[in-house]
């Protein structure tokens, strides 16, 4: 009987995704699905991993796409899956977007996607599993990350906001980033509690990871004069000063790909990781009420699409 066993990535075309799925590959027991938004980059990228890589085409601004996406993943043939890291994110700077389902477009990419991907496929999970959604430091005000506090209202208000934000749009574009970052947390605290059976380990896992800030990656593509310019050429080379939350995409990949595969985090879960440090999150990512209305609404939001 085969030992293997499939991890799926999203957002594995460049930069934290490919690097973690390079790093899962070491692995040879393992299997590494990844997704991307283009079939030609995903295809390329899944051709330079190997050939125990497999490249998907998911577009994660449409719900109905991703539900296609998560039902037709148990006829590909791959070994059981038993790790699912939500890693694909955006952010958008520029003005507020919607998707196609009329969400707004940083809520419905970097939560409201990956809590339906996870919820779709969790029934077909191999036990014991493991799930990783890639958060951010930026969800906690305590850290000087030089991002705006988020804004947690209700969950509604997130995917539906008011478009008269007079903020300014550089300002709520990263606001609208940390509470989507904080949405990732709470939602890795409420799937722990949802799959707490009492079983030791437990059957599957599921943990937030915050791999520090990596400049010069696509997570900076709406930047703009010299925001830009500092994100693509001044702030890598901070990379190489220890002691701050700063790191090279393959640097964080290895912390990340540990929470996958380590032995000895078989038993870890609901936890907030900074690299390979178990720390605590925001003091907002506790409150128990907004993860009950973000598990809710989500629900509500998903099963009308």
């Amino acid at each position: 009987m085969s030992d293997q066993r499939t991890v799926l990535i999203t957002g594995g075309t460049g930069s934290l995704g490919f690097r973690t799925a390079e790093a899962i590959l070491r692995d040879p027991d393992r299997v590494v699905v990844i997704t991307g938004r283009g079939a030609d980059a995903v295809n390329a990228a899944a051709a330079r991993l190997g050939d125990r890589a497999v490249g998907m085409s998911l577009d994660l601004a449409s719900l109905p796409a991703v539900r296609r996406f998560a039902r037709g993943f148990g006829e590909l043939g791959l070994p059981p899956l038993h790790a699912i890291v939500c890693n694909a994110g955006t952010q958008i700077v520029s003005g507020a977007v919607r998707t196609v389902d009329g969400i707004e477009q940083t809520f419905a990419v970097n939560h409201l996607a990956h809590f339906l991907l996870v919820r779709e496929l969790l029934p077909t999970m191999a036990t014991p599993g493991r799930i990783v959604f890639v958060a951010s430091d930026t969800h906690d005000p305590a850290k000087p990350t030089g991002m705006p506090r988020p804004v947690y209202t209700t969950a509604w208000d997130l995917a539906h906001p008011d478009d008269s934000d007079t903020v300014g749009p550089g300002l709520a574009g990263r606001r609208r980033y940390t509470t989507s970052k904080l949405c990732n947390v709470l939602a890795t605290y409420e799937f722990a509690r949802y799959l707490d059976t009492g079983t030791v380990p437990p059957a599957v896992t599921v943990n937030a990871f915050d791999p520090g800030l990596m400049p010069g990656t696509g997570l900076g593509r709406d930047y703009r004069g010299i925001q830009g310019w500092a994100w693509r050429y001044l702030l890598p080379a901070l990379t190489i000063i220890p002691g701050i939350n700063v790191h090279t995409p393959r640097r964080s990949a290895a912390a990340l790909a540990r929470l996958v595969l380590a032995p000895e985090l078989a038993g870890t879960t609901g936890r907030y990781f900074s690299g390979r440090r178990e720390i605590e999150s925001s003091a907002e990512s506790y409150d128990i009420a907004k993860g009950e209305d973000l598990w809710k609404t989500s629900v509500e939001i998903i099963e009308k699409l």
